[in-house]
């Protein structure tokens, strides 16, 4: 499968290989060996940048190795996502303010982890223990808890989707799928080939943030209550376990999704995104290219060098 960039070049298409997120007023795509990213300055030029992708993944087998595998993959890409958004910020400023450096980055990286382990698990937790006595057995308050994290999921992306930034970078969102579900496809990447796919991508970070709630509710649910203490241990201990599932599961669905059951199986991540993406205008379009251009660029020298 080959695809062709503005300039003619011919590509080759591995599926599943590339992928990546929004930034501001940007994208950033990981490709085999290769971090690209590309935003739209405010002087209505691109910015370009690219870096190699150091990653026990091309090392290890053991990284490589399923359930394994998603572990490093989701903490890679809170790294480098971070990393690329606090770049695009930088760019947007024109440089105006020295990065966060590393353990900054670290640092911003790891109040939001607690920030949203709090959310997630903390606060459904702590809100059905307290119709403990109501309710008819630990396995639908262990349900009703998982049902009320779905609910605040849902809430708290329709929330932000209200906010004009927010739905600019939801609009980049959308290029970036686009573009991939054409490079997947073997199309050439301009705005007049790319606009007519989809938005929705079944392997998106929200699908999987889905995967994520569906499997601790099954997880969860079996799990007898104890004490507030050990009961949040224990879910916080599961979260890496319930994460790496949810990849396996959203990996197999995506590399078998022509398959009806797959379909079923990626239909409400797919629906999801339907809040965490907009449309996007063909300058969004021609930045999620650029993005795209320089992983690809990056990893044809690096395979020159291999």
């Amino acid at each position: 499968m080959r695809s062709t960039t503005p300039s003619g070049r011919e590509i080759k298409a591995p599926p599943t290989t590339y992928g990546g997120q929004a930034v501001i007023e940007g994208v950033m795509i990981r490709g085999r060996k290769t971090i690209g990213l590309a935003c739209r300055l405010p002087d209505g030029d691109i910015y370009r940048y690219r870096e190699s992708l150091s990653s026990p993944l091309q090392r290890s087998r053991i990284a490589r190795a399923p359930f394994v595998r998603g572990i490093v993959v989701l903490w890679e890409s809170l790294d480098y996502g971070l990393r690329m958004l606090m770049r695009s910020a930088d760019v947007q400023l024109q440089g105006a303010h020295e990065g966060l450096g590393k353990g900054g980055n670290a640092l911003v990286l790891g109040v939001a982890l607690v920030a949203a382990l709090g959310l997630f698990i903390g606060v459904p937790y702590l809100a059905t223990s307290l119709v403990r006595d109501a309710a008819p057995s630990s396995l639908a308050l262990n349900v009703a808890e998982g049902l009320l994290r779905l609910v605040l999921l849902v809430g708290y992306l329709v929330a932000i989707s209200f906010m004009p930034d927010v739905r600019r970078v939801f609009a980049y969102h959308g290029a970036e799928h686009m573009t991939i579900h054409a490079f997947e496809h073997g199309d050439p990447l301009t705005p007049e080939r790319i606009e007519p796919y989809p938005t929705a991508h079944p392997r998106c970070g929200t699908a999987f943030l889905l995967f994520v709630v569906f499997v601790s509710i099954v997880v969860f649910a079996f799990i007898p209550r104890v004490n507030p203490i050990a009961d949040l241990v224990v879910r916080l201990l599961l979260v890496l376990p319930v994460a790496s599932i949810s990849y396996e599961v959203l990996r197999f669905g995506a590399a078998h999704e022509r398959n009806p059951l797959m379909r079923i199986l990626v239909a409400p991540g797919l629906l999801l995104q339907r809040i965490t993406t907009r449309r996007p205008d063909s300058r969004m379009i021609e930045v999620a290219v650029a993005s795209l251009e320089e992983a690809l660029a990056g990893d044809r020298e690096a395979e020159a060098a291999a």
